[in-house]
């Protein structure tokens, strides 16, 4: 396998710069991060909503990411909470869901996710309250903070009842996915009957996050879950599947449903604009290869058919005119999925435990993620854009996310990973110009080794609430097998904390 240079072993942004030159994968980079209030990332913004105007604070955004740990009925526990309060107050002005809610019992990714019902509805509204009011007091002020929540399908990566077994809803038989998931030939996709259901529910759950007093609601469409998975069903005979239109029906049902039950609450797009093949661990190396596959490949929304690994963005800049045209502006791009290729969509140099070694450099896949939101925006310039992969630039985030901002590639930048080591990153950057480097996340992936196990999510290696919980005992023995695995196949470069800049 390869080994790639450590984005820490770059000490000058002149140094970063060159090895993206060289990679053929320029970025943006400033040599010196700004204090507020003129550094790119304080410059507030304003939002056209509901027929008026919302003004966010600072071009920060905190990702939705799931933690494993609310209750069993779906409402928020004290873990939740903590990391809620954390990411209320860090520093950014929006919080893009605060995490993926399940919208029915069924469409949950796990026995332990938020759930919006009946019942667990004053719960979130309650936590909601908590987080405005306590970035209030941090902050001197909540108007320009807005509050979203992140409504979600699971589709063909549903557990909703034990961890570790999969009960998968799909949109279509996937020549690929559906051997992954061992799904057996009875298994049948879910019928037109059944999606008229999950609409309804989406209905029920914007109408219950608008009376919670959420500001948005995020209609996601990412990662291979439910509804992004109809945006590839090229196969699925009916009216969800072939063209077009078709593929984007359940998208448009979706919306309608939200803005009927819940007129004075905004909509927004979690969009994975380009997907990919799903990638294997390479028996001899452990390093990640694609599928093989003969012939045109089609089943990936957003990418060439003929060559899966190069993104098409041609659907997926007409799905954001679709969204402009349904009066949707607020968009979140990410891309590919965690569960079958991960170093695509969420670059890293160390892998989860079920995962590979990177067969790129993880820079590379930073640079894929930024610059297909550069070219949407630029395609669609009326869009308001949330741009996702920021966490692998560690140290260089700040430097290159004020230049992305200035030269217009995107609107906000979306922290995910970076928050659960770091919540206060956007505060240290607008208000000390500087990073501490003891918190800054280095992609080890055990937030991510965590939950593959049945475990809650949480920063184990850098936040020490988590490095003293049982948990971090069990993450630790299961990296070690991995380690001892990776070592058999080739050296490689152990994790460390030392060799950072700060």
């Amino acid at each position: 396998m390869d080994s790639y240079p450590r984005v820490a072993a770059f000490r000058t942004t002149a140094a970063l710069r060159q090895h993206l030159e060289h990679l053929g994968c320029p970025l943006p980079c400033d040599d010196t991060i700004q204090s507020a209030p003129a550094s790119p990332l304080a410059q507030s913004i304003d939002l056209p909503w509901l027929g008026a105007t919302r003004t966010v604070g600072n071009r920060f955004v905190v990702q939705p990411m799931e933690g494993w740990d609310a209750e069993s009925d779906g409402c928020p526990s004290e873990l939740t909470r903590r990391r809620w309060l954390r990411f209320a107050t860090g520093g950014a002005k929006l919080i893009w869901g605060g995490e993926a809610v399940a919208v029915l019992p069924e469409a949950r990714a796990n026995p332990n996710q938020l759930q919006i019902n009946e019942h667990t509805a004053s719960a979130l509204a309650a936590l909601r309250a908590e987080c405005v009011e306590a970035h209030r007091q941090r902050f001197g002020r909540a108007d320009d903070l807005i509050v979203g929540l992140q409504l979600t399908h699971s589709g063909r990566f549903s557990q909703p009842n034990v961890k570790l077994r999969p009960e998968p809803i799909t949109a279509y038989r996937h020549p690929l996915l559906d051997a992954k998931l061992h799904l057996p030939a009875s298994h049948q996709p879910i019928t037109d009957a059944e999606i008229a259901r999950i609409v309804q529910a989406f209905g029920a759950a914007a109408r219950l996050a608008q009376e919670a007093g959420f500001d948005f609601v995020d209609v996601k469409h990412c990662h291979g879950y439910l509804a992004h998975e109809f945006l590839s069903a090229v196969d699925r005979p009916g009216p969800y599947g072939g063209s077009f239109e078709n593929r984007t029906r359940l998208l448009r049902e979706l919306i309608a449903a939200a803005r009927g039950a819940a007129p004075k609450i905004e909509i927004g797009v979690r969009l994975s604009a380009f997907d990919t093949i799903p990638f294997v661990s390479d028996p001899e190396t452990g390093v990640g290869r694609a599928v093989a596959w003969d012939g045109p490949y089609r089943w990936a929304f957003g990418a060439d058919a003929h060559d899966p690994l190069r993104p098409d963005l041609t659907e997926a800049t007409a799905l954001l005119q679709l969204l402009g045209s349904l009066g949707v502006r607020l968009v979140n791009i990410t891309g590919s999925s965690p569960y079958y290729a991960p170093h695509v969509q969420r670059p890293a140099l160390f892998p989860p435990s079920d995962g590979y070694f990177p067969p790129e450099d993880p820079l590379v896949g930073v640079a894929r993620m930024l610059g297909a939101a550069r070219a949407l925006k630029a395609a669609v310039p009326d869009t308001i854009q949330v741009s996702t992969g920021w966490t692998y630039l560690q140290n260089y985030l700040p430097h290159v996310a004020q230049a992305a901002i200035r030269e217009g590639w995107t609107d906000f930048v979306g922290l995910g990973r970076m928050m659960l080591s770091y919540p206060d990153l956007p505060a240290d950057v607008l208000e000390h110009r500087r990073l501490q480097a003891k918190h800054i996340c280095r992609t080890f992936s055990d937030c991510t080794t965590a939950p593959r196990h049945g475990l809650i999510s949480g920063c184990y290696p850098l936040d020490p609430f988590y490095k003293a919980r049982p948990e971090a005992a069990v993450v630790k023995e299961v990296k070690a097998v991995k380690e001892v695995k990776a070592a058999q196949l080739r050296q490689v470069p152990q994790p460390a904390t030392e060799d950072v800049i700060s």
